[in-house]
């Protein structure tokens, strides 16, 4: 029997951490998977032929989108030819839904099966889209547990098979570090726009904390792929800062005080990792302005989602400023008040631990994935609409 190929479509780098995971389970349950797709130096790791890079794709906000259009435009064109040319026996789209929702309308009309493994987060904004995936994706896997209420609203039974960072933030062998007084994590993403936005407020805020408070120290966190020089660059030279790599991210993230930290993945980290941090978004203010019409949740940072209260403060736009964003940090270092709230904060995330699931999420999304895909039906070309 010839061996199956699936292409996988991650976007970002957060669905290149996710997209190894998930490729490393379904090669364990079947040794003769072949891998092809889009994604980065982690699905390239894993084994996967990496066709087109993540960092063709690296964008954040309307605006932004708008200005790179044209290139996008090229890469689903150069996706389509690969997909027609490959055939692949399926297509695993991860997160990333503007692209790959396009992506996944021309490979069924090529008549090859889609999955979605970390459902978009619809439940934001454009709800209307769950319709796309109810008629053209045969599986979606979803790793928040809020996100099966939502889907069910729409008539679907979605696979809620938890979060892979459960895995991947090994907390039981990190909570022994115990954290260094005075030591504030600095996370700025990973993505151009979101690293150029956020890190030299963060290094004005910085100046303006060693300024009021002694013995703090500063650190920052590297996303992969994230070159080092970048992020000094943006850094004002005189206050120092030591720089993390990837591969030591969440020992370290366990040993700082305080982490601030660019919304996305890593304010989930830092929530299962028991640390309290900071949550900042700052994006084009034509982008804020359209996404504050458009978007239908109370709080931006996933682990207030999750648990449905602020447990994390979120500074949005200006109010991650450097003088703002520097005034939160204190109030929760030094807060006037008499209150603790850094250590109200440690007290409620053992419940996001919970609700997050057990420990295997890659290997119960690789079941549901290659369990359907036996019982999927000889390929016939589609036209989806």
């Amino acid at each position: 029997m010839k061996s199956r190929t699936i292409w996988i479509n991650a976007g970002e780098v957060s669905g290149d951490m996710q997209g190894e995971a998930l490729l490393r389970a379904m090669r364990r349950k079947d040794p003769g998977l072949r891998f092809t797709g889009m994604g980065g130096p982690r699905l390239a790791a894993a084994g996967m032929e990496v066709r087109r890079h993540i960092e063709e794709l690296s964008v954040m906000g309307i605006t932004e989108v708008i200005r790179r259009l044209p290139r996008i435009v090229r890469l689903l064109g150069a996706i389509r030819r690969d997909l027609g040319q490959i055939l692949p026996d399926a297509l695993v789209a991860i997160d990333a839904p503007d692209f790959n929702f396009r992506v996944i309308r021309a490979a069924r009309s090529l008549g090859i099966p889609c999955y979605y493994h970390i459902s978009p987060k619809l439940w934001a904004w454009r709800s209307g889209r769950a319709d796309f995936i109810k008629k053209n994706v045969r599986r979606l896997t979803c790793i928040l547990p809020f996100e099966v209420e939502f889907y069910r609203r729409f008539g679907m039974e979605v696979d809620y098979v938890g979060n892979p960072l459960v895995d991947m933030v090994d907390y039981p062998s990190l909570a022994h570090i115990a954290p260094q007084p005075g030591l504030i994590g600095f996370m700025p993403g990973s993505r151009p726009k979101e690293t150029s936005a956020l890190m030299p407020e963060f290094g004005k805020a910085a100046r303006i904390l060693q300024s009021r408070v002694r013995g703090l120290s500063f650190a920052c966190i590297r996303a992969p792929g994230v070159e080092r020089d970048v992020l000094q660059g943006l850094w004002p030279p005189e206050v120092p800062l030591e720089f993390v790599g990837p591969e030591r991210r969440f020992a370290f993230m366990r040993k700082a005080e305080l982490l601030v930290v660019a919304s996305g993945t890593a304010t989930l980290e830092s929530a299962l990792l028991n640390v309290p941090a900071v949550i900042c978004y700052k994006v084009s203010p034509i982008s804020f302005a359209i996404g504050k019409m458009l978007v239908k949740t109370r709080f931006v940072g996933l682990p207030n989602l999750i648990l449905q209260r602020g447990i994390f403060p979120e500074l949005l736009q200006k109010d991650c400023d450097a003088g703002p964003l520097a005034n939160a940090v204190l109030s929760l270092l030094r807060p006037q008040d008499g209150t603790n709230p850094m250590e109200d904060m440690r007290a409620g995330l053992p419940e996001l631990r919970r609700l997050m699931g057990e420990p295997g999420a890659a290997d119960r999304a690789a079941a549901v994935i290659l369990q359907d895909l036996a019982s999927c039906p000889e390929r016939v070309a589609e036209t989806t609409h």
